[in-house]
């Protein structure tokens, strides 16, 4: 779907098929749904010009979707409801939710063109993103417990910390907690703050100052921090820092001081590996949104790539899972994307697999006693998914099928290194 076309939705095919003539003849490109959720996924495949919305439908009322639409962060474009039975009442809430205007049914030629025209227009300066939305990191209910966490905070005036891994959305919570119409101000490096703080807290004002990784924030960087927090109060500057180092490491790198005034409030985001069942949705929206931007020809995931990707564990999160699906998006010839491309992408990211033990040749000693035997191939076993986890243990108890305490006695019973996973 194109973003000049106009997306009709009824599941009457004579309402579809007359409003689709009728516009069509007026030179406008048409696209049919006939539910809900043909709806849905023409919505995550592009965005529409202009929808026209039936409310009383047989899967999911029009109501239920604008209502979808609006919380995820699609209804980006303007929306006109139809109905010959809803009252005043529904009218009223659908204008609420964010419809741009309602169509009582049988509809009128005349003022079903002059309202497509209006809405049209309407949809020229409509805003393309939700910045203050949280739908870009999916609605399971780890971003839900994240969301009222957030909530709690918002109109709080403390600074606050948000930490988890690289690329987990640190600015998309950063601008939720942030007032749209406000200043955001969020210098690309420490060097910003030491070499121009003052202006930063002044553009600031009244608004949100966002420090990015302050995990590695030299002394030089800190002692301008510390320089500016007298300021914050002064301008009415809500300060909020994010990183991607633990706590412990902080407090060895930071002033005490300065930490405790920073984690007055620590939020926690999940990674994205933690939330896996939103990942299909995501690559979706993220899809559409490639693909309208960029004014590429229409693509979409076959079932398979999206399973792909969910599998995948992503260290980067949020941030690798859009630059991957924008490549896809940019270099597939195909309008299907299937899990051939996707897996030939995501193995560039994937750790390089331990050897295998060979059972024969001059790598295993067969003349030695069984105990021997068993003990080198256990180590070489536990080396083999400690590389392929990168040192997570967690995720090596899971797949070797020990209880962690267990696992760590076995492996300093066969005197096996634990490699730690390199710091963010």
């Amino acid at each position: 779907m194109g973003s000049n076309d106009i997306l009709i939705v009824d599941d009457e095919i004579g309402i579809r098929e007359l409003l689709s003539e009728i516009l069509q003849d007026e030179g406008y490109r048409v696209v049919v749904a006939e539910n809900a959720a043909q709806a849905r996924q023409l919505r995550n495949q592009g965005r529409p010009a202009l929808v026209l919305l039936d409310i009383w439908m047989p899967d999911t009322d029009g109501v239920t979707l604008l209502k979808e639409w609006g919380s995820n962060g699609q209804l980006t474009m303007p929306v006109v409801m139809m109905s010959g039975h809803a009252t005043i009442d529904t009218a009223v809430e659908a204008t609420r939710i964010g419809a741009f205007d309602f169509l009582e049914k049988p509809i009128g030629l005349q003022k079903l063109l002059a309202t497509v025209k209006r809405a049209l227009k309407h949809g020229e300066v409509q805003p393309k993103v939700a910045e203050n939305s949280l739908a870009a990191l999916g609605k399971s209910p780890l971003i839900l417990i994240l969301k009222k966490q957030l909530d709690q905070a918002q109109n709080l005036s403390y600074p606050l910390l948000l930490t988890g891994e690289p690329g987990s959305g640190f600015v998309a919570c950063a601008r939720y907690l942030s007032v749209a119409t406000a200043p955001f101000v969020a210098p690309d490096s420490q060097d910003a703050l030491v070499e121009s703080g003052a202006d930063l807290v002044t553009r600031a004002a009244n608004g949100t100052l966002f420090l990015r990784d302050i995990g590695h924030y030299e002394r030089k960087a800190q002692g301008a921090l510390v320089a500016l927090l007298p300021k914050l109060d002064k301008h009415n500057v809500r300060l909020i820092c994010a990183t991607s180092r633990s706590l412990p490491e902080l407090i060895d790198r930071f002033d005490p001081a300065l930490f405790t005034y920073l984690s007055q409030i620590v939020v926690p985001l999940p990674a994205l590996r933690e939330h896996r069942d939103d990942i299909p949705e995501l690559a979706e929206h993220i899809l559409a949104s490639v693909v309208e931007s960029n004014k590429t020809g229409p693509r979409r995931f076959a079932s398979s790539a999206l399973n792909a990707l969910r599998q995948h564990d992503w260290p980067g999160n949020h941030e690798q899972l859009h630059n991957i699906v924008k490549s896809l998006a940019l270099t597939s010839a195909e309008v299907d994307i299937d899990a051939t491309p996707v897996n030939r992408v995501l193995s560039q990211f994937s750790p390089p697999r331990a050897q295998s033990v060979a059972m024969s040749g001059p790598q295993f000693n067969f003349d030695q006693p069984l105990r021997e035997a068993r003990d080198e191939f256990e180590r070489a076993y536990f080396d083999h998914h400690i590389g392929l986890e990168g040192g997570n243990m967690s995720r090596v108890a899971d797949k070797v099928g020990l209880e962690r305490t267990h696992l760590y006695r076995k492996l300093k019973q066969l005197g096996v290194q634990v490699i730690k996973r390199p710091r963010p």
